[in-house]
């Protein structure tokens, strides 16, 4: 368990973030239907990840069992992602939306998603004193986001790990892209810098069985 001003949060090994407060389980950058966009480019890749993606969130709300699930943005890879989803993966959002509340935040990839999804669509939305989006803001007073898919790489017993991984700063939180075919972004980059000044923030790593909290002075 963590705090964000003062509310508490869960970074959970799925890579979502559960705040019991507001029974609200958080998601960011699934990008649903990656391996189909990138096969109309020519590029092939196993078609099963938006159905990877989706059972993982389906295990996630059965773990938390939480009264909404609020995406974090770029929940599809692009616009036309929700038209090219096979209909045995479409039935499953649908039951999905069928089980708990969806709110869907839009993104730099999907800022526009079809109205015929399960749930309720926003720009940005507020719990409390947090505000939820997609691209955290540098000027921000307190909020949870996504886009950068944050990973982290420390030294243990003498050779280099990386994983994805939560980054908690005093006013923001940043997820780490829950999708299949998502990549990670080193903390350390220059994307970071406005967020993180210093090493005023932890991250959290997301291992196979455990989550690692470290100091962001740990960090590579």
């Amino acid at each position: 368990m963590m705090q964000l001003c003062g509310i508490e949060l869960h970074p959970c090994l799925s890579g979502a973030a559960w705040l019991p407060a507001y029974g609200a389980l958080l998601v960011a950058d699934l990008h649903l239907e990656k391996g189909s966009a990138r096969a109309h480019r020519g590029v092939q890749l196993p078609p099963y990840d938006t159905r990877a993606g989706l059972a993982a969130l389906d295990a996630a709300i059965t773990r938390w069992k939480p009264d909404r699930v609020i995406l974090l943005g770029d929940s599809f890879h692009d616009g036309g992602g929700p038209e090219r989803m096979d209909a045995s993966d479409r039935a499953m959002l649908d039951a999905i939306g069928a089980r708990t509340e969806l709110t869907w935040i839009s993104g730099n990839h999907d800022p526009d998603l079809p109205h015929d999804l399960p749930g309720l669509h926003a720009r940005e939305l507020a719990l409390g004193p947090l505000t939820l989006r997609h691209e955290p803001t540098v000027k921000a007073a307190a909020e949870i986001a996504g886009h950068l898919h944050p990973a982290a790489a420390i030294v243990r017993r003498g050779r280099k790990v990386r994983a994805k991984c939560f980054v908690l700063s005093p006013n923001r939180l940043i997820l780490p892209a829950f999708g299949a075919y998502t990549g990670g972004l080193d903390v350390r980059h220059e994307a970071f810098r406005p967020l993180l000044p210093g090493d005023a923030f932890r991250v959290v790593m997301v291992g196979r069985s455990s989550l690692h909290v470290l100091p962001g002075r740990a960090v590579l």
